[in-house]
């Protein structure tokens, strides 16, 4: 443990990073200057470890689905696989086959990133030390905003795709130019006004789910630090992470929700041709 509780969060909320130098191979301390290309490795690692579980499991359980009685796995996907498909029914009134399978890897791998919060904020890191000696290693990859910046960016560059083909180039430059005012006066101040519109959708994607789960993964850290301070602060701080964890399951499982759900509304909106 970190000397200070200062040091000791700051470990906790630092990732284990990986840089070029200009004498090779840099880490964390390296990585301070090394500029824009800083790799977090293990927020990758979580992060496409996770995903290839999701497929795994989704892929092992449609191939031994069974019209029979069927075992509680399948039976669970098979509820949350149709929770997903009526949510994108009730919003997404257009024909768009991806719109549900990427609704469902949305909610399925955020979910699944963001359950590692739960998981007590030494276990993993401690273990990776004293296994392997790396100082740094954070386990919650949506409390990276390089990782969820990279899943609204998909999502953005998917609503723009979508967008350009159902209206054409000529439909999509018309919607930044003429809405709200349809005047050619207006089309500079169109142009600005539906710009940072668009711009929004990402940045306000990426923003809400890294802010909820790194303040969240903040919490558990703080509360961490009671455990240091005698018995009687130990106990008040497991009752503490027991009742955060409670708390943070709804987090948990509502930001995922809320980041699919406003995937599919703006795939709705971009399908709409005025």
């Amino acid at each position: 443990m970190a000397a200070t509780p200062q040091e000791y969060i700051q470990h906790h909320l630092t990732n284990l990073q990986v840089c070029s130098t200009d004498s090779g191979l840099g880490w964390n301390y390296a990585c301070k200057e090394a500029g824009f290309w800083v790799w977090h490795v293990d927020s990758l690692l979580f992060a496409v470890g996770l995903g290839l579980l999701f497929l795994w499991l989704f892929r092992s359980v449609a191939k031994k689905a069974t019209t029979g009685v069927p075992g509680k796995l399948q039976c669970f996907i098979e509820i949350l696989v149709e929770f997903v498909n009526n949510s994108v029914k009730d919003v997404f009134h257009g024909r768009n086959p991806v719109v549900a399978p990427m609704a469902l890897t949305i909610f399925v791998w955020v979910f699944l990133m963001n359950l590692m919060d739960l998981i007590p904020v030494d276990f993993i890191p401690n273990a990776i030390m004293w296994a392997t000696g790396v100082e740094y290693f954070k386990i919650v990859p949506t409390t990276d905003l390089n990782i969820t910046a990279a899943l609204a960016l998909g999502v953005f560059l998917t609503v723009i795709f979508t967008s350009i083909k159902v209206k054409g180039v000529k439909g999509f430059a018309k919607e930044l130019t003429l809405q709200p005012f349809n005047h050619p006066v207006m089309i500079p101040f169109n142009f600005v006004l539906e710009s940072v519109t668009l711009l929004a959708k990402p940045i306000s994607l990426a923003l809400r789910l890294f802010g909820n789960l790194y303040a969240g993964e903040l919490i558990f850290v703080l509360i961490a630090l009671v455990y240091s301070g005698g018995v009687v602060l130990g106990s008040l701080g497991v009752a503490l992470h027991i009742l955060w964890a409670i708390f943070h399951i709804l987090v948990i499982v509502l930001q995922a929700f809320i980041f699919m759900m406003l995937t599919i509304v703006y795939l709705s909106m971009a399908s709409e041709d005025h």
